[in-house]
């Protein structure tokens, strides 16, 4: 198999769970920023334009980051970074949930509107106007999440998982393009 890759925090994702679980996946890097992904032969393998995508030996293609760390855990469950159990699996899912729908979603769209504007506008619908109010529901996503981590270390329990990284790619983005670490959420802030 060959990861589809590129610049950005979720190709990020990928690669930092792969190394977490020690897997070594070769690679084909494409050129995100010139718009590899918008254009053909990429859209032949995933219509979506998304990166990552991951190429199985057949051809066959699985997008989105999520679904790819969980086809890789199941193919190389230790060490666990989902769960070792449907309990467990249950409880990141959960989390990996609340900080997509919450948090990474709207931090994503508020840069594509607003700092990432020029780059995004040719590529997908974009709703400048929406912005900000995407950038505040991210921060309400972000306050309720660090009321939640009190006493916690990680977000979906006592080890790192994949609702961490998502989260964490997100942020180490974001950072540097418009939505710095909220330095007054001091769970949320001690967690990154």
């Amino acid at each position: 198999m060959k990861l589809l890759n590129s610049f950005g925090p979720n190709p990020r994702m990928v690669r930092m769970f792969t190394l977490e679980k020690g897997l070594d996946l070769d690679s084909e890097d494409l050129d995100l920023l010139g718009g590899e992904n918008r254009a053909e032969p990429y859209l032949k393998k995933n219509p979506g334009g998304q990166m990552p995508a991951l190429e199985l030996d057949d051809g066959s293609i699985i997008a989105e980051t999520t679904t790819i760390c969980e086809y890789l855990e199941e193919l190389n469950p230790t060490p666990v970074l989902i769960g070792s159990n449907a309990e467990e699996r249950a409880n990141t899912r959960m989390w990996i949930r609340r900080v997509e729908l919450n948090i990474t979603e709207h931090m994503y769209n508020g840069f594509r509107f607003s700092e990432g504007l020029d780059l995004f506008r040719d590529r997908m619908i974009c709703i400048p106007e929406a912005a900000d109010g995407l950038k505040k529901k991210a921060r309400a996503g972000r306050e309720l999440l660090d009321g939640l981590m009190t006493g916690r270390e990680y977000i979906a329990g006592d080890t790192f998982t994949l609702a961490d990284g998502i989260l964490y790619c997100c942020m180490d983005f974001a950072r540097g393009v418009g939505q710095p670490i909220d330095d007054d959420l001091g769970n949320l802030s001690a967690w990154f």
